[in-house]
């Protein structure tokens, strides 16, 4: 019967109406919902950006920009030879497909939640670099330094670098002191206990750490 087709609207008819309190109450967006892209991180710091612009080829709207160059011993971005050098999407363009995430062979590109990405101006919705990467985690020192010794990008790929080194620390301990990353350089938190001072004959060494100085971190 053609009634029956009103179903949805009668059961619906006699229910209180529900009103989102946006923005006052922040949205409440789904888990997998498709919003501002991420450039990731390795566990130590250095980009899984690899320069490849399968992204940039991906994108049915040409949103997307890469331009990638070598990795040198002075300069290491990434793991392996190549690193994003300059990485723009313009969010003029960009229709939040996820077509680039999926291409993207190291999972570099991400996507979050974040989706208030209004702005005054066209130039600031094209998004540079460092608007893209992730923020820095506990434990991570800023690009560019060394891979972890005795690993290729494999390990990284396959997820056994799992912290910095004493030598990665040591490399940028030398060539920029005033690295904010560095341990000594960050903010002590109140009430915390720097390490070297709560370490003793008796503290066990972390598990992490094991793993680099017996040698069992998958190559490391």
């Amino acid at each position: 019967m053609p009634v029956a087709g009103f179903g949805v609207t009668l059961r619906n008819f006699f229910r209180p109406t529900v009103t989102e309190q946006y923005p006052t109450t922040p949205a409440n967006v789904q888990p997998r919902y498709h919003g501002r892209h991420q450039l990731n991180r390795y566990a130590d710091g250095l980009e899984k950006c690899i320069g490849c612009e399968l992204c940039a080829w991906a994108c049915p709207a040409d949103a997307i920009y890469v331009e990638g160059d070598s990795n040198t011993p002075d300069a290491q971005f990434s793991p392996g030879e190549r690193y994003g050098r300059v990485y723009q999407i313009n969010y003029l363009r960009c229709i939040f497909c996820g077509l680039c995430i999926e291409a993207c062979p190291t999972r570099a590109l991400t996507m979050t939640n974040e989706f208030e990405m209004a702005g005054p101006t066209r130039e600031g919705l094209i998004y540079e670099k460092h608007d893209l990467l992730a923020p820095m985690e506990e434990g991570m020192l800023a690009a560019p330094h060394p891979m972890a010794p005795g690993t290729t990008d494999t390990e990284y790929y396959t997820g056994d670098v799992l912290r910095t080194t004493p030598e990665q620390e040591a490399w940028v301990r030398a060539h920029r002191p005033d690295d904010e990353t560095l341990p000594e350089n960050q903010p002590v938190r109140e009430g915390h206990i720097p390490h070297s001072e709560q370490s003793g004959p008796g503290t066990p060494t972390p598990l992490g750490a094991k793993r680099f100085i017996n040698g069992t971190g998958g190559g490391i």
